[in-house]
């Protein structure tokens, strides 16, 4: 089912860093050892931030509240992020903090990341300011454990955007700690949409059995829906009917960084159309299949056009 119907604008309170990718090294490095990679590239980071330029380049208007500090990090933050159309009009700046920054060392098969906090932990509720929240439609959160100062507040956040007719999605991101605690589970209680990997399925989750993971998080409360993303396996999620998969489209990965924030842009920007659920996961993948092929998270996200075309290409009876 196609729709006309234009998506509404999307509030987006996350982390802003760049990335530091270091790619396709000659052996994974170790204590004591010095390898050689043969690309490296700085460039917008952030699960929050990647996500908000896949949005806008799918025609969905973005709103961004963040904190950087005021250095050369952060410019490139802001320059690359407004070039993208992305509005930062609320991404705070303070001297105290340095500007955070992620180190991606990445192959075509994964990517380990190390990463420097900076100013990401130090985004506050109190931050946001009620103008953020003028004439939008969707609260969108990502990197729940990296976010330490907004994670305590993030319920009441998901409340205010219910309290406002607005609907909501959540990205845990990883935990460096590794416990997957932290509140997450009432805070997953409280949205329309939830988007884990395969890892925070498992660690949030009960156990190792996907499928098991999915219905219990699903079962914290009524009109919670989780889409699990897979890599090369695509996207599963359980759905009153059964199990519901897409697989990925076969491209040539250059690098996965940021993958599967590309993958929530292209759903969220097909489900704020109103779009079916089939539909919403297929552009996920094709989105998140798409940003591979470049270095980073933004080089290679599609646009409306390309988007269309490459789904066409991949799912015959796609519309």
């Amino acid at each position: 089912m196609s729709s006309v119907t234009a998506p509404v604008s999307v509030l987006i309170a996350g982390e802003l860093n760049l990335d530091l990718i270091l790619h396709d090294y000659s052996a994974f490095p170790s204590l004591g050892r010095e390898v050689i990679v043969d690309e490296c590239l700085m460039t917008l980071g952030s699960a929050s931030a990647i996500t908000a330029v896949g949005l806008s380049r799918l025609g969905v208007p973005v709103r961004f509240v963040g904190k950087i500090g005021e250095d050369s990090w952060g410019d490139q933050c802001l320059e690359e992020m407004r070039a993208a159309g992305v509005d930062t009009s609320f991404v705070s700046r303070t001297r105290e903090l340095q500007t955070g920054i992620t180190v991606s060392i990445s192959s075509a098969a994964d990517r380990a990341l190390v990463t420097f906090p900076g100013a990401i932990a130090e985004l506050r509720a109190e931050e946001i300011p009620d103008e953020a929240w003028k004439d939008v439609g969707h609260l969108h959160i990502s990197s729940y454990y990296l976010q330490r100062c907004l994670q305590p507040a993030i319920p009441d956040l998901l409340r205010q955007a219910r309290e406002r007719d607005m609907t909501s999605s959540l990205d845990p991101g990883g935990d460096p700690t590794g416990q997957w605690q932290s509140g997450v589970r009432e805070a997953i209680a409280l949205v329309d949409l939830f988007f884990p990997n395969e890892v925070e399925l498992e660690g949030i989750g009960a156990g190792s059995d996907s499928v098991q993971n999915l219905i219990e998080l699903q079962a914290l409360a009524e009109g919670v829906n989780v889409f699990a993303t897979l890599g090369p396996l695509g996207c599963l999620t359980v759905t009153k009917e059964g199990i519901e998969s897409v697989p990925a489209p076969t491209v040539t990965v250059l690098d996965p960084t940021g993958a599967g924030d590309s993958f929530n842009a292209g759903f969220l920007a097909a489900w704020l159309c109103r779009r079916t659920l089939v539909e919403c996961m297929r552009d996920g993948v094709c989105c998140g299949a798409l940003a591979t092929r470049g270095l980073g998270g933004t080089a290679t996200q599609p646009n409306e056009r390309e988007l269309l075309s490459f789904r066409i290409a991949n799912f015959r009876d796609a519309p």
